[in-house]
């Protein structure tokens, strides 16, 4: 896929978590403003269900195609399978949800990255995953 690369930095990885943010709420809202017809404002779980799938969406899809988002496509960084393969559904998933334990628990899953001697965050051991740093392009 590519030769080797180096990890990106935990800073990195943060900034483009900042940039993603921003714009996950802006697709949250709209997902909200599309589903509130339905719901009429009211919080059940299904529409926490359907805004939860919204989010995974907005990481997997782009994981899958190409392996960056456009909070890292700004940064530099993307997505890899340590097997060289392209990312799975399967491991889009995995990826999601352990970040998400990764974030509850006090965000030590992201700080792993600074003993791991692979530099690999928690959610990156268990999908088989790791975010590389990109060469800058000639412009």
């Amino acid at each position: 896929m590519t030769k080797h690369l180096l990890t990106a930095s935990l800073l990195r990885c943060f900034a483009a978590m900042f940039y993603d943010s921003l714009l996950l709420f802006s697709v949250l809202f709209f997902a909200t403003a599309l589903a509130y017809p339905l719901t009429h404002g009211q919080v059940s779980l299904a529409f926490r269900i359907y805004l939860l799938i919204v989010w995974f969406l907005y990481f997997a899809w782009p994981w899958l195609h190409g392996g960056q988002t456009l909070g890292m496509k700004a940064w530099r960084i993307q997505l890899q399978s340590i097997n060289t393969k392209p990312i799975t559904w399967y491991q889009a998933l995995l990826r999601f949800l352990m970040a998400i334990i990764s974030i509850i628990i006090f965000g030590i899953g992201f700080f792993w990255m600074v003993i791991d001697k692979q530099k690999r965050t928690w959610h990156d051991w268990v999908s088989g995953t790791h975010i590389v740093l990109l060469p800058k392009t000639a412009q």
